[in-house]
């Protein structure tokens, strides 16, 4: 077995606490792009050595 140190799992009690800071709605983690996406907003926020960057402006649009 081994341990992906590039894409850490984060913390399941963080992720129930974290919300979309623009629609306050649920995040999920997708763990492959290390990113928590906001399905309501269309927006991936960026998780960067295992801390989620909740930021709208670095955020990443989900919608083409």
């Amino acid at each position: 077995m081994t341990i992906d140190d590039t894409n850490p799992p984060l913390d399941p009690r963080l992720l129930e606490i974290l919300v979309c800071p623009l629609t306050r709605g649920p995040l999920l983690y997708d763990r492959e792009h290390s990113e928590l996406i906001s399905a309501k907003a269309g927006l991936a926020y960026p998780i960067r050595n295992g801390i989620p960057i909740m930021l709208a402006e670095e955020a990443r649009s989900l919608v083409p």
